[in-house]
Parts: structure tokens; C-alpha cells; sequence
């Protein structure tokens, strides 16, 4: 009797070990907001299986969970990340500088969703930024950059607004990559930065 305990037990423990493991890996564990991925570029995570076939089931799960409509990665590539440079999390209450400079691809743009992944619940029409809002900055070597916070900033630069977006996170795509940039992403690819410059009432 001692011993059909012990393996009812063992049982028990290896399901919810793997009912765990499966759901962490596909994405639905509480809090987790991240498609992940195999690429890291700067706290950018990404995946180019991405709105293909070879995508494992795990990851097909994640992407339906953030609600993504992927397109093939010759036309589309996504990346993520829920944190600022110095690794913390994005917060509606802080205020952010998106920088970057040339990217290699035909077009691309950085956009801003909520905890629900959803775009924010606000009228400010600011909601993402992109290359043709990079162009007309007419920075010198391609140089960009853009405010996210909950309000318009003071000056004339570029801006993402968080207002109503708690804890967010970012999607940075580039549609109809350059050659090469699948096969050697991690040299082709500039990810943009993301540096907090302050948070309401100096919170940390």
C-alpha cells in the first residue's frame, strides 16, 4: 500500500511539473506578456518561425495569446520586450526615450500595448512610432528617437503615448527584411534602446 502511494504521488508531482512546464512554454501562466524567442537583441525577443509552419505548437499558443495576426518572416519580422534597458519593467507612470538609427528592412515600426495586449484605451492618436515618422526628424545618419510617456512632450519630437496602458509592453517590427538579416540577425540589427528617463513622483 506504502509503495501505490508513493507512485500515486510521484504521479501527481510529474503532471503538474508538466502541466507547468507546457503552460509557461506556451505563455498562459499569469503575468507572462513576452512571445520570447530564440533571438535577443537588446531586451528585444523574437522568433523568425513566426507565421510559419515550423513553429512549434508552444509558440503558435503564445502568439494566439498576445493576439498577433503573423505574417511569413520574408515579409514580417517581431520582436518584444516588457523592460527598459536597465532590465525594468515598462510602466505607465515613467516616462521613456525610444532611440535608434537606420534599420534594415523596407519599412518598420515600434507600437505600444497594454497588460491585456491590447492597444492602450486612449484618443492621443500617438500609439506607435515608425519609419516614416523617423524620416521627417531628418537626423544625420538616420539617427531617431521618441518620448513614451502619458502625455505629448513639451518639445516637437516624436512621441508614444502610455496613457492608460499600466504595465506595457513594446512590439518593434520590420516588414520586408534586407537580405541577411534572417540568417545573421544579431550583426544586421541596430534593436532600438530604450532608456528610462523619469518616473511620476520619483518613484524607482
Amino acid at each position: 500500500m506504502k509503495r501505490a502511494f508513493t507512485y500515486l504521488a510521484f504521479a501527481i508531482l510529474g503532471i503538474g511539473i508538466g502541466a507547468y512546464s507546457a503552460l509557461a512554454m506556451a505563455g498562459l501562466l499569469p503575468g507572462d506578456r513576452r512571445t520570447q524567442g530564440t533571438i535577443a537583441l537588446n531586451n528585444w525577443y523574437g522568433d523568425f518561425t513566426m507565421g510559419s509552419e515550423d513553429a512549434s505548437p508552444y509558440f503558435r499558443a503564445r502568439i494566439a495569446r498576445h493576439g498577433l495576426l503573423a505574417l511569413a518572416n520574408t515579409e514580417a519580422i517581431y520582436f518584444t520586450r516588457t523592460v527598459d534597458d536597465s532590465g525594468r519593467a515598462l510602466r505607465e507612470d515613467c516616462t521613456y526615450r525610444l532611440s535608434g538609427g537606420k534599420m534594415p528592412a523596407r519599412w518598420w515600426s515600434v507600437t505600444l500595448y497594454n497588460a491585456q495586449n491590447f492597444l492602450p484605451d486612449n484618443a492621443d492618436g500617438a500609439l506607435s512610432f515608425d519609419a516614416s515618422r523617423a524620416e521627417a526628424q531628418g537626423s544625420e545618419g538616420g539617427a531617431w528617437s521618441a518620448i513614451i510617456a502619458p502625455s505629448r512632450p513639451s518639445d516637437d519630437t516624436g512621441w508614444i503615448s502610455s496613457k492608460a496602458a499600466g504595465a506595457f509592453d513594446l512590439t518593434f517590427r520590420l516588414y520586408v527584411p534586407d537580405a541577411g538579416v534572417l540568417d545573421r540577425p544579431e550583426e544586421l540589427i541596430d534593436a532600438p534602446s530604450v532608456a528610462r528617463l523619469e518616473c511620476a513622483g520619483g518613484a524607482a
